[in-house]
């Protein structure tokens, strides 16, 4: 197993930011910068044995200054949206920045993707890992609290990486931690992901409005386009005209995972017929959200000189549901000091 450091850019500041790139001994690669916490490059076989990268972004660091779609970043310091980009707290009032209309949208106008992390590797005799580390200090963005946070991304020979989640506040505020790497996994560049597969461990989703902020209901998803408690082609009804369908412009919600409490378990799987590469995603965290590309702005130059177009890749955001400081019966995301932040995403690979 290895991991190798690579200069990978610099920020408008003159900040350097670097690439490391982890492989195991089966040959698969996890590429990670430091900017964002972003995963760049994923590399693993299909069912013949060759390799793709199967995760949509940037050769250099560039690309990802230029564009604000979170290909690849950790998510903070709260994935989703907050309606208004308002919340109360402890009988205070927060103004958060909105940078999606009236909306605040995963973590504002610099969120944890925009931030450049301090890194350090993690040395271990049975795998890979890297140690991200991010301050934000009180009223970034609108938040209260100083939030330290560390991401620590593993690496094992059995073609699983994991995210591991852990951050601490000296007030309260609320956090909801999330990973948006755009998959495809018939290789980046490839074309759209519209005969991926894709199951979700869930019965029930929050509905949304027209700006895509829960309505506060938890409805069940049989007998609506949002059913993939079994292996479904995700283009079989994406273009539905039902309602929720039409507000996101295909899919782009939060499911209620099947799950008490916080063990880790299987939230989703995804299949891609062609290469035979499967995916399963197990998280701790209550909710999903399952975005198709929708609203990717279009043509983006990727890597390699690949032109990405709308729902060129799926992201599966392991989170707290949207809104949830103004929804009262949505699980809590308030921290408060000395109640650690821990949660975990394992990302499982292989062929069938």
């Amino acid at each position: 197993m290895k991991l190798e450091k690579h200069f990978f850019g610099r920020t408008a500041d003159g900040d350097r930011a670097d690439l490391y790139r982890l492989s195991n001994d089966a040959g698969m690669v996890l590429a990670i910068t430091n900017y964002g916490a972003a995963v760049v490059e994923l590399r693993i076989p299909d069912r013949d044995g060759n390799r793709a990268d199967v995760v949509l972004g940037f050769d250099s660091l560039s690309g990802y200054l230029a564009h604000g779609e979170y290909f690849g970043a950790i998510i903070g310091r709260y994935a989703n949206r907050i309606a208004g980009g308002l919340f109360v707290l402890n009988n205070n009032e927060y103004k958060l920045n909105r940078n999606e209309g009236d909306n605040h949208l995963h973590g504002g106008i610099k969120g944890f993707d925009k931030a450049l992390w301090q890194f350090e590797p993690v040395h271990s005799h049975c795998h890979v890992a890297l140690k991200l580390t991010c301050l934000s200090r009180d009223r970034a963005e609108g938040y209260p609290g100083n939030l330290l946070v560390n991401v620590v991304y593993t690496l094992t020979n059995e073609n699983v990486f994991s995210i591991e989640y852990t951050a601490t506040t000296d007030q309260a505020t609320i956090v909801n931690l999330s990973h948006h790497s755009y998959f495809n996994l018939a290789g980046e560049g490839s074309g759209d992901i519209l005969d991926h597969e894709l199951m979700i461990n869930a019965k029930l989703f929050t509905p949304v409005n027209q700006s895509l902020i829960p309505t506060g209901e938890v409805k069940n998803v049989s007998q609506t386009a949002l059913d993939f408690t079994r292996l479904t082609r995700i283009g079989k009804r994406i273009d539905n005209d039902e309602e929720q369908l039409v507000y996101s412009k295909g899919y782009d919600h939060n499911w209620v995972l099947n799950k008490r409490g916080s063990e880790l378990i299987l939230a989703a799987k995804v299949y891609e017929p062609k290469s035979g590469r499967t995916m399963e995603l197990h998280t701790t965290e209550p909710g999903l959200q399952f975005y198709s590309g929708n609203l990717m702005r279009e043509p983006v130059m990727g890597k390699v000189g690949h032109v990405y177009r709308r729902r060129y890749g799926l992201c599966l955001e392991p989170q707290h549901f949207p809104d949830s400081p103004n929804q009262p019966n949505f699980p809590s995301t308030v921290l408060n000091p000395g109640d650690p932040y821990r949660q975990t995403s394992a990302f499982k690979f292989y062929v069938s």
